[in-house]
């Protein structure tokens, strides 16, 4: 399961992972992403949240490469993803190098009160 919450007020949009998530699930979160994106002003935040997640299905990759793609066209300027086991990264951090900006600021954090104090600084 996927969730997506647009947070006006912080000017963040949010993403959890939740369970198992599988492509057909990624690839319609796309435009779940596009229409919360609309409703923020460019530069934002991300929030990526992976604390729920039980399981990733390989073939989730190319659309978290696309919603990466549709964030970094609409003016992400910080990500922070939360995941809790850093073993458990799943490439996020290689397939970030690729899809974002130079200039964006991303950050990995274990959990997210770590996460809130670098969105909030």
């Amino acid at each position: 399961m996927i969730k997506f919450e647009v947070d006006q007020p912080r000017n963040r949009f949010v993403i959890r992972y939740l369970g198992s998530v599988l492509p057909k699930e990624t690839e319609d979160g796309l435009e779940q992403i596009r229409s919360g994106l609309a409703q923020l002003q460019s530069p934002f935040h991300l929030l990526v949240d992976f604390t729920g997640l039980d399981r990733m299905d390989l073939g989730c990759a190319p659309f978290i490469e696309k919603a990466m793609d549709i964030c970094n066209e609409k003016g992400a300027s910080m990500v922070v993803r939360v995941i809790p086991d850093p073993h458990r990264d799943i490439g996020m951090t290689i397939m970030s190098i690729f899809h974002y900006r130079g200039d964006t600021q991303i950050f990995t954090c274990e959990n997210l009160v770590e996460a809130e104090r670098l969105l909030t600084s």
